[in-house]
């Protein structure tokens, strides 16, 4: 019942302007890291990462277009990648030259991680350059996080590669706190989608509000998924159980508003939506045994296009015993 995975923060300084528009520094992170990583990890001749007879070891198709190569997870084709970008923080900002900025990376692949590549990745990103304009920076550092979320390992020096296969991933307990819990409020920081269930055989629709069973059920799945897919093995844990006892769980304020986000394809210029809720919610009721799923939900996301940064929630209030006044 432990979640490892590996949170990383690049650091850049601007060598010229650099823009991110409102809504969208994760799609222009996204994009552009998909379009060098594919140039520096795949063959000349790769005939696409999906009919690939190599797929199985190309760091570029594991990590950015990973599918179903051998035996997985019923119901999944294509698999979750093992990333999350976390850049909201620049959402509109202009950074002007000799100014330092930073955006995080949290990696799941704890079985072959490709630290190495994203690091390639991104310093080829900062020399061709970022944002709207294109303006250059430099990586000037990229680090492991601990949990709470500063810098605790250098793994590049803007100069010298410092990773080595040995470096640990940080650990989640999933085990619940001795104390008990009676609420929390959550707070969805960019938008955030959510399905009403999964499944080829059930209602995939979206729902409207995070009833507190919809929000643990979709946590634990992905969860549960990227641990079988690139950590330890799946959740050795009661998955019926768990819903019934979060279905006892209230929401019992909703503070939330419909964000209407877009971004276009490189690839096919098509528009694709990547709207949904942000604000606040409070739950009530007996919530310490999913507090830890809550926490590594502010690690991994939750929801629909995780990896184009939506889904980021952070815990916003202390958490209250049973029976203790507000």
């Amino acid at each position: 019942m432990e979640f490892r995975f590996y949170p990383l923060r690049f650091s850049f300084v601007a060598l010229e302007p650099v823009s991110f528009p409102a809504g969208k520094s994760v799609n222009i992170l996204r994009g552009s890291f998909g379009l060098i990583f594919r140039r520096i990890a795949c063959r000349q001749d790769c005939p696409g990462a999906r009919v690939c007879e190599t797929r199985a070891e190309c760091p570029y198709a594991c990590v950015f277009e990973p599918s179903a190569i051998y035996p997985g997870p019923s119901g999944l084709a294509d698999w979750p990648r093992p990333f999350v970008f976390r850049a909201a923080h620049l959402d509109g900002c202009n950074v002007r030259p000799g100014e330092a900025f930073h955006f995080d990376l949290h990696l799941f692949d704890v079985q072959r991680p490709s630290i190495s590549y994203f690091v390639q990745a991104f310093s080829e990103l900062a020399r061709e350059g970022l944002g709207r304009r294109r303006g250059r920076v430099s990586l000037v550092a990229v680090s492991q996080l601990n949990l709470d979320r500063q810098p605790a390992l250098g793994l590049f020096d803007g100069e010298n590669f410092l990773y080595t296969q040995g470096t640990p991933p940080e650990v989640l307990n999933l085990s619940p706190p001795p104390a008990a819990v009676s609420s929390a409020t959550i707070r969805f920081v960019t938008p955030t989608e959510l399905k009403s269930a999964q499944g080829a055989s059930r209602s995939h629709e979206s729902v409207p509000a995070p009833e507190f069973a919809i929000l643990a059920a979709r946590i634990r799945d992905r969860i549960s998924t990227l641990c079988a897919l690139y950590g330890d093995g799946p959740l050795a844990l009661d998955f019926r159980a768990f819903g019934q006892r979060a279905a006892a769980v209230r929401l019992t304020r909703c503070e939330l508003r419909h964000v209407d986000v877009h971004r276009r394809s490189s690839r096919t210029g098509q528009i694709h939506p990547i709207g949904g809720f942000v604000g606040e919610v409070e739950y009530a009721g007996d919530l310490a045994e999913f507090m830890p799923y809550l926490r590594a939900a502010c690690w991994i996301g939750v929801g629909r296009q995780t990896t184009w940064g939506k889904g980021e929630i952070e815990i916003a209030s202390p958490m209250r015993p049973l029976g203790a006044t507000a």
